[in-house]
C-alpha cells in the first residue's frame, strides 16, 4: 500500500499492470528543488509522500524562491500519524515534477473511481478544479446518483477502458480509489488513494 500511494513508485506498478501509455512521465524527482527550473512549461510540482501539496507552473515569471521555501515546508511536514493513515509514514519524502495535462488555464476533469472488492461501484467527477470546483457522483453505468449540483457531464469516451484499468489496479484490495484523467483521446493515471477525504467526505445520497 505505501508503494502504491507513493506518487513516484506507483508509476512502475501502473506501467506493469495496464501499460506505460497510462503513465504521466516524471520530468524530475528529488528531495530539494534546484536553484532554477530546467523543465518545459507548463508543468506540475508535487510531493510524493503527502496530500494537498501541489503547485501548477504554467508560465514565466515563476517565483522560484517562493517555491523552494514552499517545498522545504512540504519536506518537513510529517504524514501518517493523523487518523492512523499509516501508509504515508512509510513513503520516502520527496518531490516530483510532471508535465501539465490540462488545456490552457483549465485543469483536466478528474475521474475518481471508487473500487470495492475489485469492482468499480462509483465514479466521482470533479469539474473546474481551481475555479468553480464541484463534483458529481455516478454509478459505473454513468447513472447520476448525487443531487448536490445540476451538472450532467458526459462520460469520457474511454469510460469502459478506464473502469477496466481501475479494477485491474485495485485487484486484491478491499477498497482503493483510483484517479484517472482523459485530457485527450487516451486516458491517463493520476494516483491511488486508500484514505479519500480521511473517511470524512460527505456523500449524497448516503447509502
Amino acid at each position: 500500500m505505501p508503494r502504491l500511494a507513493d506518487k513516484v513508485a506507483v508509476k512502475d506498478f501502473v506501467a506493469a499492470r495496464v501499460g506505460p501509455d497510462w503513465v504521466i512521465p516524471t520530468l524530475w524527482s528529488g528531495v530539494a528543488l534546484p536553484d532554477k527550473p530546467d523543465w518545459p512549461l507548463p508543468c506540475v510540482l508535487k510531493s510524493r509522500h503527502g496530500w494537498n501539496q501541489v503547485a501548477f507552473l504554467k508560465s514565466d515569471p515563476i517565483d522560484w524562491p517562493h517555491l523552494r521555501r514552499l517545498t522545504e515546508r512540504w519536506m518537513k511536514t510529517p504524514h501518517g500519524g493523523w487518523l492512523d493513515e499509516w501508509i504515508y509514514a512509510d513513503i520516502d519524502r520527496g518531490l516530483l515534477i510532471e508535465p501539465y495535462v490540462g488545456h490552457g488555464a483549465s485543469l483536466p476533469i478528474d475521474y475518481k473511481f471508487y473500487v470495492f472488492g475489485g469492482r468499480v461501484a462509483f465514479i466521482q467527477v470533479h469539474l473546474e478544479r481551481g475555479t468553480n470546483h464541484r463534483w458529481v457522483l455516478f454509478d459505473r453505468n454513468w447513472k447520476r446518483v448525487s443531487t448536490q449540483t445540476d451538472d450532467q457531464p458526459c462520460p469520457p469516451t474511454a469510460l469502459q477502458k478506464m473502469i477496466e484499468a481501475a479494477e485491474t489496479l485495485a485487484a486484491n484490495f478491499d477498497f482503493v480509489r483510483v484517479d484517472l484523467y482523459q485530457p485527450g483521446d487516451k486516458p491517463l493515471f493520476g494516483e491511488m488513494t486508500f484514505y479519500p477525504g480521511s473517511g470524512f467526505d460527505p456523500f449524497d445520497p448516503v447509502g
